[in-house]
């Protein structure tokens, strides 16, 4: 998916300019001009602050150029998976086709040395997740914890969050969050 394209493509939809999208989402006036010219790759969590500009979610964004089924799926192939994260971060969207989904629920993978971004995340909500394999750090609110294969967490979403692989092999997880805004 060519996320620049996709980004101007929608604010031109929405009659936005570069300008007017980015004092919507709180970035600068280049962060859009950059993202567009595909300059830059954003984080999860910039991306997901642009959209919100729109305002747009990023099942959508990542939807646009996916069919629409007309009944809901039941079983979602591995490669059936929508993944909706950017640069080297996979998120794995389960389920994108249920109609009004009430949580997220993703398969994600850290590769080594990423993380979501400088800026710490916080939405409305409930997060929870068991890691399958690897190490992630987990920073919630002022407190880091390192969790690995067969932990998990639970935590309020509107705390400031952010994850992070400083290790050397990937950290694979499967994750809900409450409501389902992505």
């Amino acid at each position: 998916m060519d996320i620049g394209h996709n980004l101007k493509v929608v604010r031109k939809l929405k009659g936005l300019s570069q300008r007017e999208l980015a004092k919507r989402a709180g970035v600068t006036n280049s962060t859009i001009s950059m993202i567009e010219k595909n300059s830059v790759s954003p984080s999860v969590s910039s991306l997901k602050k642009v959209l919100a500009g729109i305002p747009m979610s990023l099942v959508e964004f990542f939807s646009i150029e996916e069919a629409q089924t007309a009944e809901p799926k039941v079983v979602y192939r591995q490669e059936e998976l929508l993944d909706i994260g950017s640069g080297p971060l996979e998120y794995k969207l389960i389920g994108r086709d249920f109609p009004n989904r009430a949580m997220s629920v993703m398969w994600e993978t850290y590769a080594p040395g990423t993380d979501t971004g400088e800026e710490m995340l916080q939405h409305l909500g409930e997060e929870a997740a068991l890691v399958i394999s690897g190490k992630l750090e987990l920073t919630v609110g002022d407190e880091v914890y390192i969790i690995g294969a067969g932990d998990s967490y639970y935590f309020n979403s509107e705390q400031p969050h952010r994850f992070r692989n400083p290790f050397d092999e990937a950290c694979q997880l499967v994750s809900a969050t409450t409501p389902a805004n992505f």
